[in-house]
């Protein structure tokens, strides 16, 4: 049986390593390479905020070959897609016939990766799609894996819940409203350990840092453009 060459969009966290796990143990796939995208101008992960260093230590824990995606600080949407249509294009001419991702039920994000994708002849392949999210995390620590959260919402949460490992009480000691997964955008981690991993990712925490941000989405010209929305993040040394 022929099987599929693909590369996995690894973010560094929780859902991109159980996904990952599940998508080894499909034979159908034959997962050949980890993509991630980062912020050239801080050296670090989009949207996580974690540092290149532990991202490589990660990669060569799982032992898969990687590659990363370099993305300017504030990048526009014509020039993320550049970018993106860039990779892919190389991606496709090594051979891969399809792209995975650990997305969870976000409709809208689906559509548009697969669209994009299809574009250049790409598959696109979500395998925890529609998972429930309660469900999916405890799986995820009942197989071992171990995550700590690297920036948050500050709508939802203060900085004293960045650093926090998850474990089976993280659930509960969400807000009311905030998905178990972080799918909404809540809240990112970085995974460090599994059945994935040969070996644990070593780190130590160092500062929490505040930041706000413009919000993309803007309302019309009756309501005006919205407020900033702020992130905690834990910075996170190797």
């Amino acid at each position: 049986m022929n099987k599929f060459k693909t590369y996995f969009n690894w973010s560094s966290g929780k859902d991109s390593a159980i996904a990952l796990f599940y998508l080894l143990q499909d034979a159908r796939f034959s997962i050949e390479k980890l993509i991630t995208t980062i912020n050239s101008h801080y050296d670090r992960v989009s949207m996580h905020g974690l540092r290149t260093e532990l991202l490589v230590a990660q990669f060569q824990a799982v032992k898969i070959p990687y590659s990363f995606v370099e993305l300017p600080e504030m990048p526009d949407m014509a020039r993320y897609e550049q970018i993106i249509g860039e990779t892919v294009e190389r991606l496709k001419m090594e051979g891969f016939t399809h792209s995975a991702f650990g997305d969870i039920f976000l409709e809208d994000l689906r559509n548009y990766r697969e669209h994009q994708l299809a574009r250049q002849g790409i598959k696109a392949v979500f395998p925890i799609w529609n998972r429930d999210t309660k469900e999916l995390l405890q799986e995820f620590l009942d197989l071992g894996f171990k995550s700590i959260v690297v920036c948050a919402n500050s709508k939802f949460f203060n900085e004293d819940f960045v650093g926090t490992v998850m474990d089976k009480d993280f659930v509960k000691r969400l807000p009311q409203g905030v998905d178990p997964c972080g799918e909404n955008g809540e809240f990112h981690t970085f995974c460090f350990d599994g059945p994935i991993f040969n070996n644990p990712v070593s780190f130590d925490i160092g500062e929490k840092v505040y930041r706000e941000y413009d919000n993309p989405n803007t309302g019309d010209n009756s309501n005006g453009p919205q407020d900033p929305y702020g992130v905690w993040y834990c910075d996170l040394k190797p």
